[in-house]
């Protein structure tokens, strides 16, 4: 697999094509969408299951990572409210033993935990996948970081893209998604500038990891506040 920084932009439906053949062979595959806030994966991981399963049964599902944030009374506990969002305030060892459960568990139905946008909270049990899922595609911030627990994601994966936006571009929609979901301007852009851009440095070094990177042009038009 040649460098990251080697590979040539792919147009959506080559993404198509590329996340198809991932399950070929009849068994479970597992996708990973990585790429710092703001980037895309979330429109990204939505539209490619919105299209697989376009024609026929679903057989493609959406897990993302964002159901696995710390409550926000763990993270007062833990002294960590003021940077949710970093690496260490996730779950990251249970994110990575759900990836394992989706792997090896493909006869029965796996629960995983979504994230509700407006009270900013994890909800457990959210996201069925049932046994007719084969592929999986999971997307978030740190799915190449090789640090502590989130070095046990990586292995579960068959792939991870990463999704790259241009800068001014990737601000722009997160001070939005941060307006709609409650914080003033002045706020927004703070939270934008000070922690999310801490976590957006971090990501951004394991862009050489990923198998592809996928620029905003393979998804024209993306809104302002998903991924």
């Amino acid at each position: 697999m040649p460098p990251a920084s080697d590979r040539v932009p792919w147009a959506f439906d080559d993404l198509l094509v590329r996340a198809r053949a991932l399950a070929r062979d009849g068994r479970r595959a597992l996708l990973g969408i990585a790429g710092s806030p703001g980037a895309g994966k979330t429109t990204l991981a939505e539209r490619l299951v919105a299209a697989l399963n376009a024609d026929g049964p679903p057989w493609a599902a959406h897990v993302p990572m964002d159901g696995f944030h710390l409550a926000d009374a763990e993270l007062d506990r833990l002294g960590r409210r003021d940077r949710k969002g970093a690496p260490d305030t996730f779950d990251a060892a249970g994110y990575a033993a759900l990836l394992r459960r989706l792997r090896e568990e493909e006869d029965e139905v796996v629960y995983a935990p979504g994230f509700e946008r407006v009270l900013e909270q994890p909800l457990a049990g959210a996201i069925p996948v049932p046994p007719g899922a084969r592929l999986v595609v999971t997307e978030g911030n740190y799915l190449l970081l090789a640090e502590g627990a989130w070095g046990r994601v990586r292995p579960c994966l068959d792939e991870v893209w990463f999704c790259e936006i241009a800068e001014d571009e990737r601000i722009g929609r997160l001070v939005a998604r941060h307006e709609e979901f409650g914080k003033d301007r002045a706020a927004a852009v703070a939270w934008v500038l000070g922690t999310d851009q801490r976590n957006a440095d971090l990501i951004a070094t394991t862009r050489e990891r990923a198998d592809l990177v996928v620029p905003a042009t393979a998804l024209p038009a993306l809104p302002p506040a998903e991924g």
